[in-house]
This record gives structure tokens, C-alpha cells and sequence, in this order.
């Protein structure tokens, strides 16, 4: 890190989250946005396309055109599709890293770790910033260390592609390294289509809501002989309630090197 703010190039930055992280931002004191990655509105500037005080940040069409300016940090809010790519060409480019993409899976984190090592930087991979989802998550494993059974159910609007999303991918990855659930009714047993009982997991079943009226959230399910319990986090409409994590992430990702999954990782939870 440089000894001024620390430098931040996102992808994103007119998107639906990317656009309230863009701002806050450029509010902040120690922090700077130096550059931005949208094909829609490369070479013009992020004020132009952004009301609200949105910073005079230059927008480029790729990402490698974007990382020849200096930073520090780099934030990935692309498309599945392209953000391992995004992630690559950052470490590549020696700057740390914070994942906000959804979509990504075991595979590609894993690789991305093995580089990440290999040039000395931090990637924090976060599938959702909501302090209320840290706090889901960090429940669920306690019931998990106690409860045999449990299934993850996924919910977002139509409109969104990607399935499982990037936080019911973690909170299963984190689940699993708890315990392999134990299920009494097991899926290789199903009368009927496999495909209802949902997606395995790392052991767990998830399953994946897309439906209109729905924005986003994640319920874990834990059952018991004439007993449940449920976990549940959801989402509004705005993307606000993911500002202030993704800020923390910025802030707490040159502290380490390698990958962390999980905005916990660098909360005093």
C-alpha cells in the first residue's frame, strides 16, 4: 500500500451495488477511487454518468486498460463470467484484491488462492457484505456444530443468472467445514427427479428460488427429531446495507496474504 488513501479500481462502478460503493467511496478520506471498468460508459467519467457527488473517476472498457492506472486495491462486481479473469489479471498486476462477484466456485477460488500466494497479495472473496449476513453465518455454524441435518435454500429476483448465489456458495463451503451433514433422508434414495431435492453441495443440499417480487436472501434450515430451527437473512431493495462491508473489505485486504472467504474474516466476531 502506498502511504496516502489506498488507491481503489473496481469493476462495476455504475451498477446496481457498484454505484452506492462507487459513492461512498468517494467520501471517504483514506480512501480513493482512481479508476473504473464499464464498457457502457468507457471514456467518460464516473460524475458524468452518476449523480449524488459520484468522484470524477476516469472509466475504462477493460479491465487491462484500467489497471495501467496505479492502485491498490481492485474490486470485482463483474458478471460471473468474467470474474475470475478480472481477479487474474489484478494479482497479475501485483494489487490486492476484494471479490464481491457471485458465481465463482471452490475450483476457481482455490486457483485464484494459489496465485494470490504466489504474488504476496490478499484476496478477500465475500458473497454478500450485509453485516446481517455475517452474523447468519456465523449462527448457522454454531447450530451446525451441534445439529446433523441441515439444507440451504437461495433466494433472488428472476433477473438474476448465477445459481446458487455467492452467499449460499459460501455458506455451504463454511458448513462443510464444520461437519459433513449427516442426513437420514439421503438424496441417492429420491423417488422421482433427482433435481428436487436441489444441488449438492459439499455434502449439502441447496436449493435455488428465482422469482419476481424476490431481491435477495438465504435461510438455513436445521431439522431434529419434532424439532427445527431456521436461520434467515433478507435483503431490501437497495444496495446500501452492502456499502459499509465492502469499505471494511478495502481497508482490511492488504493486511494478509492468500485468500479469505468471508467478511468475518476480518471482523472481531
Amino acid at each position: 500500500m502506498n502511504d496516502g488513501p489506498i488507491r481503489v479500481c473496481m469493476t462495476g462502478p455504475t451498477g446496481w451495488a457498484g454505484s452506492e460503493l462507487a459513492k461512498a467511496i468517494g467520501q471517504q478520506t483514506d480512501l480513493q477511487l482512481v479508476a473504473g471498468v464499464t464498457r457502457t460508459h468507457a471514456g467518460k467519467h464516473l460524475n458524468q454518468v452518476l449523480d449524488d457527488g459520484a468522484p470524477a473517476t476516469p472509466l475504462f472498457g477493460t479491465t487491462t486498460e484500467a489497471l495501467e492506472v496505479p492502485c491498490d486495491v481492485f474490486v470485482e462486481y463483474a458478471h460471473a463470467s468474467v470474474a475470475k479473469t478480472n481477479v487474474i489479471a489484478a494479482l497479475n498486476a501485483g494489487v490486492h484484491v476484494v471479490i464481491g462477484s457471485s458465481g465463482l466456485s471452490d475450483d476457481d477460488l482455490a486457483d485464484i488462492d494459489r496465485l494470490a500466494q504466489e504474488r504476496g497479495r490478499g484476496v478477500l472473496a465475500v458473497g454478500n457484505f450485509a453485516i446481517t449476513v455475517v452474523l447468519l453465518q456465523k449462527f448457522a455454524e454454531m447450530a451446525a456444530k451441534v445439529l446433523p441435518e441441515w439444507e440451504i435454500i437461495d433466494y433472488a429476483s428472476a433477473a438474476k443468472v448465477d445459481a446458487p448465489s455467492g452467499t449460499a456458495r459460501e455458506l455451504a463451503s463454511r458448513l462443510a467445514q464444520v461437519r459433513t451433514p449427516a442426513p437420514s433422508n439421503s438424496v441417492t434414495a429420491t423417488v422421482g427427479p433427482r433435481e428436487v431435492r436441489g444441488a449438492t453441495l459439499g455434502g449439502v443440499q441447496v436449493h435455488s428460488v428465482r422469482l419476481p417480487g424476490y431481491v435477495i436472501g438465504v435461510e438455513a434450515l436445521f431439522g431434529m427429531p419434532e424439532e427445527r430451527l431456521t436461520i434467515k437473512q433478507e435483503s431490501g431493495s437497495s444496495a446500501k446495507p452492502y456499502v459499509d462491508g465492502a469499505l471494511l473489505s478495502i481497508r482490511k485486504v492488504g493486511g494478509f496474504t492468500g485468500l479469505r472467504r468471508g467478511l468475518d474474516k476480518v471482523l472481531d466476531i
